[in-house]
């Protein structure tokens, strides 16, 4: 192996540019050619390949977002976009890809392999944490500290006007930033994917709380929660008790955004660095992961097929801390 290329995909996450770093400098000091792609599989079919060298990736390990770009392809879901892509590898003499995203990112990788016999290893980059193979994933702490951070904020304006309010945190179908960030800010109901939500237990819960003059609530949301997003539940709450204030903050993109705590920074680093010895070992379609602080690899499928469980000594945690 002489030539590989790295890219970012799907959704940016605090971290990726430490774990570009990592792989670039990682792969020099092994004697490979190394080669950016910009805008993910999209820029794979686009042709929009980049020399990378050490000062390529100077002064980066603390910056957001990704010097690479991202972005997701309708494109690279064709056998004509697959196509195209195949070819520029070709062209450009690339013998191995190191992918960082999630699990769309791997599903692409493995459906590319099978057509097209291209060696890649996966960096986890996510701010869900929704992969198997991993304790965590690069972004997922620096989003749950930007959650709390804001979460800390609206507490204080919620308890100035003995206020309920509804904050929406993201995640797509997992609740793991919801569930941590609830945890650390002390809110008092904690809404998840992975529990079903009975609108009735809720309303009994701020009852209570209503009859024993406790009026400063927080209830986190996950956005992909089965009862709904913030603002519908909100509304639902105050149809139930008119009298109560309730207010809705949905944080948004502000939790994909901003530089990486020292410990995505870090676990960005170990990753990076052992997705190209991966590559160099003849260990493919596989998933650099952090497993009680080891270093593990998964293959794509199980990472794909399987979304790590919530433990429920945790959920159990919760409901007695909210009470």
């Amino acid at each position: 192996m002489k030539h590989i290329a790295l890219f970012t995909s799907g959704g940016d996450a605090p971290g990726m540019n430490a774990a570009i770093r990592a792989v670039v400098r990682t792969a020099i000091s092994k004697g490979l050619q190394v080669s950016g792609i910009k805008h993910g599989y999209e820029g794979m079919i686009n042709d929009e390949f980049v020399k990378m060298n050490l000062d390529s990736v100077s002064n980066i390990i603390q910056t957001g977002g990704t010097i690479l770009k991202t972005s997701r392809s309708e494109r690279f879901k064709t056998t004509e976009g697959r196509k195209t892509a195949f070819e520029n590898l070709q062209k450009h003499k690339i013998d191995g890809l190191i992918a960082i995203g999630g699990d769309g990112t791997f599903t692409g990788a493995n459906v590319f392999k099978n057509e097209y016999n291209v060696p890649c290893v996966g960096v986890p980059g996510t701010i869900d944490k929704d992969l198997s193979g991993t304790d965590f994933t690069i972004g997922f702490d620096t989003a749950v500290n930007t959650a709390m951070y804001a979460i800390d904020k609206i507490r204080d304006t919620a308890d100035a006007h003995d206020r309920i309010f509804f904050v929406e945190v993201m995640g797509r179908d997992a609740g793991y930033i919801a569930l941590n960030a609830g945890i650390a800010t002390g809110a008092e109901e904690i809404l998840i994917p992975e529990t079903p939500t009975y609108l009735e237990d809720l309303y009994k819960h701020l009852a209570d709380d209503f009859r024993r003059k406790k009026m400063c609530h927080i209830i986190i949301v996950a956005e992909g929660d089965d009862a709904g997003h913030a603002i519908t539940i909100a509304e639902k709450v105050k149809k139930q008790f008119p009298n109560i204030d309730a207010r809705t903050t949905v944080l948004g993109h502000i939790q994909r955004g901003g530089s990486p705590t020292y410990f995505d920074r870090v676990l960005a680093s170990r990753l990076g660095f052992a997705a190209v010895e991966a590559l160099l070992d003849n260990n493919f379609q596989v998933m650099a992961g952090l497993v009680n602080d080891k270093i593990v690899y998964t293959k794509f499928e199980n990472v794909i097929k399987q979304h790590p469980s919530i433990d429920k000594e945790i959920l159990k945690m919760v409901k007695i801390l909210a009470s």
